[in-house]
């Protein structure tokens, strides 16, 4: 871990206006970067590391519809699904509100009851199957706004191609009451298809009026996707099949039809309120200046701590257990947008870019991983995610102890504890001299390490959205400060292409099976036999 003279501690006691110094608002969210490892010093050194890539150029361009995607030529307008005008392109803010109105229509008829399935029974269970951005970011959402639920229709989330998670959903589901949104760009993503094609076989096979249910499977499914072909081939109706467009990235997608389930599970206002919160934050990211911008200052020290302090990982700690997949979303978020190798005209780096996401949500890490955190010899920063406000009525005494191990586990991460302190309390608390000087080198933490706080004022969906397009963007800065391309996916193609010789050396294929490693060849001859075949 990388050293320095400089303790947090002592930049407080120098400034005692530093928490108010190095603290931020937006809409009803406050960043608090008053307890990471930079001084004023540092941080007009991160803004003129900004300037020296012309990053608010960059932001204009993003925001104006320039190919930021560079590899595919395409801009990445994830902006404009939430209100943005983009100069030049007047039709797609008629393309995205013509979308919003589909999407109005079928979330009220299955609210109202006026949609219904085959059997005239109103829809109680909608299930999502999709993956990656049609999955992490509706399911993550829905989660979130799990206090503002409206109606009774349950949301499921389908994902892996593991035909255990779809078994286990449907388990619980009537064919006559329920509605599978199919979730596929392509139409043709492996899992997803795996997955529909199987729930359309359950759909047949578990309905009571088999010759019936087959006339009106349409009521039963629907899509979102670009491949308008597929999915009426699949059995779709062309009314039911919801947009998606190349100018959308999955993982910036909720903001899209992708969404449906979170409309379903709170309504299409709080849906629409979802879009006004992410575009709160879009406006302060393209007009606030980079000294007061919040996704810019998340992004120039997310840099500052893997480029000169060699951080490998950062830790996403939501205090507030609906955002407990959150840290799972921003794994996608970021690790697909900056895991790259080399910059945009396909020269290696030279130095390293997007460090590993992961976290869970607090109090529950403080009990496993915050060991290493705290006492570890890696320097990992963290963003402490917090809510002022109970989700659960009736709950403050107990939302105050959430709030409070929130706060103290960010101050323990500043201060730390020095041996002599570890060794006075040991005195204090009875132990005898000797084994209080033993101790004290193990109840010792060093302290010094960085985190940022956001703290919302309640988890409400512009609250939410917000929260989401502070990431967005911070990935953004971060692609620009590396030169890299945070809109391209290409890592993620290979497993796919390796699948398919495997895919037909488990089916028989002889010629497949030569075409492996030794290594994936005893794999498979070993799950043959176990199956009861040999090759």
């Amino acid at each position: 871990m990388s050293t320095s003279g400089t303790r947090i501690t002592e930049l407080f006691t120098r400034d005692p206006d530093r928490c108010a110094a190095l603290s931020f608002t937006c809409g009803n969210i406050r960043a608090d970067f008053s307890k990471h490892l930079v001084t004023a010093d540092t941080l007009a050194n991160l803004i003129r590391l900004a300037d020296s890539v012309d990053l608010t150029h960059a932001i204009a361009e993003l925001f104006d519809g320039a190919p930021c995607n560079n590899t595919e030529q395409r801009p990445a307008l994830h902006m404009a699904l939430r209100g943005l005008d983009v100069r030049g392109l007047p039709g797609i803010r008629a393309d995205v509100e013509a979308a919003l109105a589909q999407m109005q229509a079928l979330v009220g008829a299955v609210h109202d009851g006026t949609w219904q399935g085959y059997a005239g029974d109103a829809i109680r269970d909608v299930v999502n199957i999709g993956i990656g951005g049609s999955d992490l970011g509706p399911a993550m959402t829905t989660g979130a706004l799990r206090a503002h639920r409206q109606g009774s229709v349950r949301c499921h989330f389908i994902s892996n191609v593991d035909p255990a998670h779809l078994h286990e959903c449907l388990m619980q589901l009537r064919p006559e009451t329920t509605l599978f949104v199919i979730a596929s760009k392509s139409f043709t993503t492996l899992e997803t298809r795996q997955n529909a094609e199987q729930a359309r076989r359950w759909f047949m096979a578990a309905a009571a009026d088999r010759a019936l249910a087959e006339t009106r499977l349409h009521q039963h499914f629907v899509a979102v996707t670009t491949n308008k072909k597929a999915a009426t081939e699949f059995g779709i109706r062309d009314s039911q099949i919801f947009p998606m467009w190349d100018w959308v990235g999955g993982r910036f997608s909720l903001w899209s039809a992708i969404g449906l389930p979170i409309a379903f599970a709170v309504g299409m206002p709080q849906f629409r309120e979802l879009l006004a919160g992410a575009a709160r934050v879009d406006e302060h990211f393209a007009s606030a200046p980079l000294a007061a911008n919040i996704p810019v200052l998340m992004g120039l020290l997310a840099v500052w701590y893997r480029n000169f302090w060699g951080a490998g990982s950062h830790a996403v700690l939501p205090y507030a257990q609906d955002l407990a997949l959150l840290p799972g979303f921003l794994q996608q978020l970021e690790m697909e947008s900056l895991g790259k190798s080399v910059d945009r005209d396909g020269r290696a780096m030279a130095i390293s870019t997007g460090p590993v996401i992961w976290g869970s949500a607090g109090t529950n890490g403080q009990h496993s991983f915050h060991q290493l955190l705290h006492q570890g010899t890696d320097l990992i920063p963290a963003d402490f995610i917090a809510v002022a406000r109970p989700t659960v009525s009736d709950s403050l005494l107990q939302h105050q102890h959430l709030l409070a191990n929130c706060f103290s586990q960010s101050r323990a991460l500043m201060t730390g504890k020095t041996r002599q302190q570890a060794h006075d309390e040991l005195l204090a608390d009875g132990v005898d001299a000797s084994r209080a000087q033993v101790l004290a080198a193990h109840k010792a933490v060093p302290g010094n390490r960085p985190s940022t706080t956001l703290l919302l004022d309640e988890l409400n969906a512009f609250n939410l959205g917000g929260l989401i397009a502070l990431y967005e963007h911070k990935v953004f800065v971060q692609s620009v400060i590396w030169n890299i391309n945070a809109f391209d996916q290409w890592g993620v193609e290979i497993g796919k292409q390796l699948s398919k010789p495997a895919f037909a050396a488990l089916n028989g294929d002889t010629a497949a099976v030569q075409s492996l490693d030794a290594s994936s060849q005893a794999l498979i001859h070993h799950c043959l036999q176990q199956a009861g075949s040999k090759l």
